[in-house]
């Protein structure tokens, strides 16, 4: 606190020159004022610090917030002020105006232009703070965005884009998750993370810290196995079938339960690692039904499980325990059971918020925290103090043997308070133990109004109410956080806001934020708590004996004890400490998932920005090349060798082109050098498949798939990951540090990730184009005159016609379609052998097979001359033959060549076909691969296949050949949903 002083009395300093230049300021005129901003802007843009202009900034916030809100800041809420900027956490007490504190830094780092992000704890007090804040910003000229769940796109695109953001803590996250699963980079919503202003923050990065935001997909359909478990839990009794502890809620079977689990489930060994899913799942059978209690943790509502927030009491639409446990719980309820997923992104808030430049926040309560904040978000808790005095009273807590007597005492005290007229706020820390004292205030007469998991719509108009007279407000937890609960005139007079607590909470700050919410900017109040020995707090950390003992002393009676209180006190720092142990733990875990998420991240946009991908390309190559040598070496003679015959049977003709890679290329060579060689056979080999695809086209199809290559193993890593972090505790009784174990797998499982990657995005484009790397042949069948053809060698010239030709394939037995070297040479050796005792059949068959041959080589010559002739073809002498056959500015197919071939054969002189023959070869050769690649209609859509044929990418191209983003259509993209662990 000597620390806070200091710090407080230097900023008090600059807090005084801020209020004294109001004389100054007020004597601008609104535009006067509102230029002030492009005037810090250029400052900035010259070489001037954002803290240089902190006075100055201040002062032009704090007369607009004056002139627009008619609200002057105190010289508290300006320390505050400053606290924020400097990136620490501003320990402001309920009703000291954080709101507007959070104007002054939002407006200062706003001007850099980088962004800020001011994140509240739920949507209302997000939309509330954007239009209140949102005019001052307006009025001085910087744009406001609001972020919520519910905004499209491009609501968000823009939001973000503002100078000042206003989101929930939640949205943001899962913001930054999708957009590191986006295919081009203008589809991200985010700009990078500045500079953000927490809004209670204790709630946002203590209470929520080991919650990680889990971005899922795909489905696993295990339904009858989560009612089959459910079953088995539901048989099991406790104790002698189970342990239940307390103090960690854990659940373990006893001897006896594990006996009774493999007879239910049929199996011998229960931990046999063949029945690790049915363990699994009876183990969050028995979390389910056993430790996870209706109304506290969750409630259920129209056929469907909902999770309560346990420090706030609402329920949080759209969150889900992760691993199986949600479907556990919907068993549990006898509730429609969802698939389960499997996760796709994740990230803790501890993680996500350690990504700003700079963090800050404001809270009611946050100095018992503040080893955690310095330790894991590097950030101060600084407690400024009060505009004017606290005179609440704080009162000793009333102890109890039972929560019957509680309640009987509650009431009574309710009954002469509201006699009085004096409004009074009571704080539960569960939905039960609220509906516990809303039966007992009906019992009663007792009017009130009730806030919990089941009634939060109208949470701000019951709060700005509560302190109105003879009023009596019953709140889950630190429901209403965020608004003010104002006292009448008549009601400061009666004495304030009276606070009833019931029971403690898990932390010390959870209940001093419950006593603020009397006694805010000096008005008079008073704070009690009542427990019992039956409460969750006492049954877990104080001895049976000690409660039996309390029950027989007291009976109906109750006891004011400053050694009990802080007996108290003493267990909510032990729960804090485990608390904090356990979040200490996650992020020790998550810290290595975290370096290798941003690795992979970074990585990613690289891709999304890189207009060529080759370079990638070559990369993964590299890697499936080396991988391929490694796969194929030997231990001879104790040492490794690479059996170079193994390695090109495996990459010939599939991963480079067929007799690219010969022994003598690679004998006697490192393995990077073998890689090498082998890698440029691989690019190779590629660029003949591509060939002839429209830039945009094929580059479209090298990112989506590299990305969905990155995407498909990162999710396989991930889960891989958490499967690895479950189990490895064991290793501790092998005598190894869990975390060093942990680190040591991972870096494992990352490396070979990453191998997977290059294969699968190497295998997937290469498979997706024609199947060898050898030009394609193919069109309208060529008549040769077999007259003109003859054979020069020793032998005479034979002469023949079609027809001799057709007799001899007729006679043999080869019918035209299978007319082939390797066919017809294989039919006459199998003749020759069947005559071999006939020389005279033996005679003409060796004429025949002289015919057969000749025709062929000239074919092949044919062929090769054709072949020549295209490569030599400049790109000029392209567009003139595509401009011959009538195909220029279209996307053409091998039915358009060959109808405009068939047009200029009718056409063309004698002496002009030849050449004709090899233009139309080079344009079906073009046209068959566009068609090997992709299916192509008249709409300019282009269609991917998988090896089986299945359509798993369809690209739509507009009529100049530009690509119709928002009409890509691609089976392999995830669909997702977004959840809370």
């Amino acid at each position: 606190m000597a620390r806070d002083k200091s710090i407080i009395n230097k900023h008090a300093k600059k807090a005084n020159l801020i209020i004294n230049n109001e004389s100054v300021y007020s004597q601008l005129s609104d535009e006067q004022l509102k230029a002030k901003t492009q005037e810090f802007k250029d400052r900035i843009a010259e070489g001037e610090s954002v803290d240089s202009l902190l006075i100055e900034a201040f002062s032009v916030v704090r007369e607009a917030a004056w002139r627009v809100l008619k609200m002057k800041a105190y010289k508290v809420q300006l320390i505050g002020a400053i606290i924020l900027h400097e990136g620490d956490i501003a320990e402001m007490r309920t009703g000291e105006g954080k709101t507007l504190t959070g104007l002054f830094p939002a407006y200062l780092n706003a001007l850099s232009g980088q962004g800020v992000h001011v994140v509240t704890v739920n949507e209302y007090l997000s939309k509330r703070d954007s239009e209140i804040n949102g005019q001052v910003f307006n009025a001085l000229g910087l744009t406001v965005g609001l972020n919520s769940r519910e905004s499209s796109k491009d609501q968000k695109r823009e939001a973000y884009a503002a100078d000042i953001t206003y989101t929930t803590n939640a949205e943001l996250g899962f913001d930054y998750l999708r957009d590191n699963m986006v295919y081009t980079f203008e589809q991200k919503v985010q700009r990078k993370l500045n500079y953000a202003i927490i809004d209670e923050a204790d709630s946002v990065l203590i209470d929520e810290a080991r919650t990680p935001l889990i971005i899922s997909g795909g489905s696993q359909n295990r339904i009858n196995l989560y009612k089959a478990a459910d079953a088995c839990a539901k048989s099991l009794k406790e104790p002698e079938d189970v342990e239940i502890d307390l103090e960690s809620k854990q659940v373990y079977l006893t001897d006896e339960g594990i006996k009774k689990a493999q007879k239910y489930f049929s199996i011998e060994n229960l931990f046999d690692f063949r029945n690790t899913e049915v363990f699994h799942l009876i183990m969050n059978a028995l979390k389910a039904n056993f430790t996870f209690k209706k109304e506290i943790e969750y409630t259920v509502q129209e056929n469907e499980i909902l999770l309560i927030d346990q420090f706030t009491g609402r329920v949080m639409p759209g969150r889900a325990y992760s691993d199986g446990l949600q479907q556990a719980l919907q068993a549990k309820e006898n509730v429609e059971i969802e698939e389960e997923t499997y996760t796709l992104a994740t990230i803790t808030y501890q993680n996500f918020y350690r990504l700003y430049n700079k963090l800050s926040g404001m809270t009611g309560t946050a100095k018992t925290e503040e080893e955690e904040f310095l330790k894991i978000y590097n950030t101060r808790v600084i407690v400024c103090p009060t505009n004017v005095p606290v005179i609440r009273k704080d009162e000793p807590d009333l102890t109890f043997a039972t929560k019957q007597a509680m309640f009987k005492h509650l009431i009574k005290d309710l009954k002469e308070l509201n006699d009085q007229g004096r409004p009074v706020l009571i704080g539960t820390t569960s939905v039960e133990s609220s509906e516990q004292v809303a039966r007992n205030l009906e019992k009663a007469n007792l009017k009130f109004e009730m806030i919990n998991a089941k009634n939060h719509l109208r949470e701000a108009e019951i709060v700005e109410k509560a302190g109105q007279f003879k009023s009596i407000t019953l709140a889950t937890n630190m429901a209403g956080r965020g608004t003010d609960i104002k006292l009448s005139e008549e009601t400061k007079k009666l004495g304030g806001l009276f606070v009833m607590g019931i029971e403690r909470n898990e932390a010390r700050r959870i209940d001093n934020q419950l006593r603020g919410r009397a006694g805010r900017q000096g008005d008079p109040g008073t704070s009690r708590f009542y427990i019992s020995m039956e409460d969750e707090l006492m049954i877990r950390f104080t001895a049976p004996k000690l409660r039996e003992y309390f029950l027989k002393k007291l009976g109906e009676d109750h006891i004011k004890s400053r050694m009990f209180t802080r007996a108290i006190t003493n267990a909510q720092k032990k729960l804090e400490g485990l608390n904090f142990d356990q979040r200490k733990n996650v992020l020790d875990y998550d810290n290595i998932l975290s370096q290798q998420r941003e690795a992979m991240y970074s990585q990613r946009d690289d891709i999304l920005l890189q207009e060529d991908l080759k370079f990638v390309l070559s990369r993964f190559q590299y890697t499936v090349a080396f991988e391929l040598v490694d796969e194929c070496s030997e231990l001879v003679r104790g040492e490794r060798t690479v059996n170079v015959n193994m390695l090109i049977g495996r990459i010939n003709n599939i991963y480079v082109p067929e007799n690219s890679v010969k022994e003598s290329d690679l004998v006697g060579l490192e393995k990077h050098q073998m890689a090498k060689i082998i890698q440029d056979q691989m690019m190779e080999l590629y660029k003949r498949k591509i060939d002839g695809v429209p830039d945009n086209v094929i580059h479209e199809m090298e990112r989506r798939t590299i990305l969905q290559a990155f995407d498909k193993f990162w999710t396989h890593h991930i889960n891989l990951s958490q499967k690895l972090r479950s189990g490895i505790y064991l290793q501790q009784y092998a005598q190894n540090n869990p975390l060093s174990e942990y680190v040591e797998e991972s870096a494992k499982l990352f490396n070979r990730m990453k191998i997977n990657i290059a294969f699968e995005a190497i295998e997937k484009l290469n498979n997706s184009f024609s199947a060898s790397g050898q030009e394609q042949q193919s069109g309208p069948e060529i008549k040769i005159n077999l007259g003109d053809l003859e054979k020069k060698d020793e032998r005479p010239v034979i002469n023949v016609t079609e027809k001799d030709i057709d007799e001899i394939l007729k006679e043999i037995g080869i019918a035209p379609e299978e007319f082939a070297r390797n066919n017809v040479e294989k039919r006459f050796q199998e003749l020759k052998e069947k005559f071999i005792d006939d020389p005279e059949r033996q005679r003409k068959l060796e004429i025949q097979e002289h015919i057969i041959s000749g025709l062929m080589d000239k074919l092949d010559e044919v062929v090769a001359q054709r072949r020549q002739k295209a490569q030599e073809l400049t790109q000029e002498n392209m567009d003139a033959m595509v401009q011959k056959f009538g195909l220029m500015g279209k996307l053409f197919s091998v039915s358009d060549v060959k109808q405009a071939y068939e047009k200029l054969l009718a056409e063309a002189k004698p002496e002009d076909v030849p050449q004709l023959e090899v233009e139309v070869q080079v344009l079906l050769a073009i046209a068959s691969e566009l068609d090997s690649k992709f299916v192509k209609d008249q709409s300019g859509e282009y269609v991917m296949k998988d090896s089986e044929g299945n359509i798993v990418k369809r690209i739509k191209t507009n009529p100049d050949g530009t690509i119709k983003e928002d009409e890509i259509e691609d089976t392999e993209q995830v669909q997702t949903k977004v959840k809370i662990g």
